[in-house]
């Protein structure tokens, strides 16, 4: 045999033969045990009515007695005392014919008539007893009924005594032959089993011996040789005895390992090659970032230059605008005039200090004037604020205070600024907007929770790239303006105050919201010592 597949075909078919004749031997023993254990149970159970059989009938001889004895007493005892006896019979002729069933097997037809002709016996003493009692109870003189119903019921237990003891003798008989074919078919069974075990052995060792043990030793080959080429030795070769299925994957072995020993020499020398290749690029990549940070370097200080010089000009601007409105007296009202002009450069200075702050956040120059206040109040001022800019933008801004205020120790301007920023970007950023609503409510704890929420489009990036600096969404217009450093500046000011700023989806899954929770001020913290905290905190505008 020079294939494995036929060697193993017939490991497979041996084995198989063995399963299937053990599975057809258990079969079969399991059926000739079935079959003995009902039989046994079916003498069992024929032998229990028997003595069912035999109370019922003792039964109806007492209540024929009783009947006799007292002609006045209730005459339904005797009636009941019959119908038990016939069931009684019935269920035994059920059970003879369950067990004995027409076939053409003599021993089963003679044990059938052996135990009929028993129980016709009983079922003639049962209506003679009957007929005898009838007769008896027309007798008026009571001694004379009490000698007839004493012969009558010795004939009926001489009639009823022999059938019942040949009947319950061969139930016995059947039982204990029962439990001697079972024993015998145990013997036989074990006998079968060892025989059975040591002919699969001997197959067993004989396929083991010749088919099994040479492939495994080819195969214990083959893979010592794949270890050794695993660890290197790539000089490994096989012997190749046969032409089978092993002796081609020993062959392709002894091909890899050629490859593989021609591979490992190319190898090294790109090895070699690639290591200069990236220390060269490690050179420049490390070059590229110190150049980067300094173009962060540059940039940072270009927005706080930026900021700082174009802060006071604007300054300026707003005063000369100031002084206009107060001076002017006569020709056309310039009011209209000068007011946009204060209400664009206020807008432009907004934009230029938070630049300025966010270039400061990240120094920690920033001083906050913390006070208790309530966040209602700020929240209002800056819905007021920006009233003008969403009805320009013909978009609805509301308040929702929420059933009640909520206290916490934070800056005004600050805190002021920060919703105004949020709602600014809602503006600015969510295309198709609708309304904006500006709410507060109390969080879980000592939480001052505020949102800011819109019915637009909701964010179209993640939260680390919304709070990236000088990021600007995609919703925004080409003729918007903004230094997109709202949702950044935001983020640092509620961290000073101890907060988070989370971004989500509004209510019914739609628009945008952004949460703020703020830490309360605890209740009786605030009634013992809220003036205390006013007067020791120093006032510190933020520094230009």
């Amino acid at each position: 045999m020079r294939s494995l597949k036929v060697r193993f075909a017939l490991l497979l078919g041996s084995i198989a033969i063995v399963v299937v004749l053990a599975a057809a031997a258990a079969l079969v023993a399991i059926g000739a045990a079935e079959r003995t254990v009902d039989r046994t149970l079916e003498a069992q159970r024929r032998l229990e009515l028997l003595a069912e059989l035999s109370g019922r009938l003792t039964q109806f001889g007492l209540a024929a007695v009783e009947t006799v004895g007292n002609p006045d007493g209730q005459p339904e005892a005797m009636a009941i005392a019959r119908d038990n006896a016939d069931r009684a019979l019935t269920t035994v002729d059920e059970a003879l014919a369950r067990s004995f069933p027409p076939t053409d097997d003599p021993a089963d037809r003679m044990q059938y008539a052996a135990r009929t002709r028993p129980m016709a016996q009983l079922r003639a003493a049962r209506v003679i007893l009957d007929r005898q009692v009838a007769l008896i109870s027309r007798q008026t003189d009571s001694e004379r009924r009490q000698d007839a119903i004493k012969g009558a019921l010795n004939g009926f237990g001489a009639m009823t005594g022999q059938p019942l003891s040949f009947l319950i003798e061969a139930e016995r008989r059947s039982m204990a032959l029962g439990s001697e074919q079972a024993r015998a078919l145990s013997v036989r069974l074990r006998l079968a089993a060892a025989a059975a075990v040591a002919a699969a052995l001997v197959l067993l060792a004989i396929l083991y011996r010749g088919v099994t043990r040479p492939t495994l030793a080819r195969i214990e080959e083959v893979r010592r040789a794949a270890s050794a080429i695993g660890h290197g030795a790539l000089d490994t070769r096989l012997s190749v005895e046969t032409r089978d299925e092993l002796g081609l994957l020993m062959t392709n072995v002894n091909r890899m390992a050629a490859r593989l020993a021609r591979r490992e020499s190319r190898v090294a020398a790109d090895r070699a090659a690639l290591e200069d290749t990236v220390a060269a690029r490690t050179s420049d990549l490390r070059a590229a970032n110190a150049r980067l940070e300094a173009v962060d370097q540059s940039r940072r200080r270009f927005f706080a230059d930026v900021s700082h010089e174009l802060r006071t000009p604007l300054t300026v601007i707003l005063g000369e605008c100031d002084l206009a409105l107060r001076g002017a007296s006569r020709g056309a009202d310039p009011e209209p005039v000068f007011a946009t002009i204060r209400k664009r450069a206020q807008r432009l200075k907004l934009r230029v200090e938070d630049l300025l702050r966010v270039a400061r956040s990240e120094t920690g120059q920033i001083a906050f004037d913390k006070r208790p206040l309530g966040l209602a109040l700020v929240l209002s001022e800056a819905v007021d604020n920006m009233a003008s800019e969403a009805a320009r933008r013909r978009v609805a801004l509301s308040l929702d205070p929420g059933p009640r205020d909520v206290e916490c120790l934070a800056d005004r301007e600050w805190m002021r600024q920060t919703v105004e920023s949020l709602v600014d970007n809602a503006l600015r950023h969510a295309s198709g907007l609708t309304h904006v609503v500006v709410g507060l409510q109390a969080g879980p704890g000592l939480i001052g929770r505020i949102t800011v929420t819109d019915d637009g489009p909701g964010f179209n990036a993640t939260e680390a790239e919304l709070f990236e600096r000088f990021r600007r969404g995609k919703g925004a217009g080409p003729d918007e303006t903004g230094f997109g450093i709202g949702l950044a500046l935001a983020r640092w000011i509620v961290e000073q105050h101890g907060g988070t700023i989370r971004l989500g989806t509004g209510p019914d899954g739609r628009g945008a919201r952004v949460t703020l929770d703020i830490p309360a001020l605890d209740p009786a913290w605030e009634e013992g010592t809220a003036g205390d905290a006013a007067d020791t905190l120093q006032v510190r505008e933020p520094a230009a």
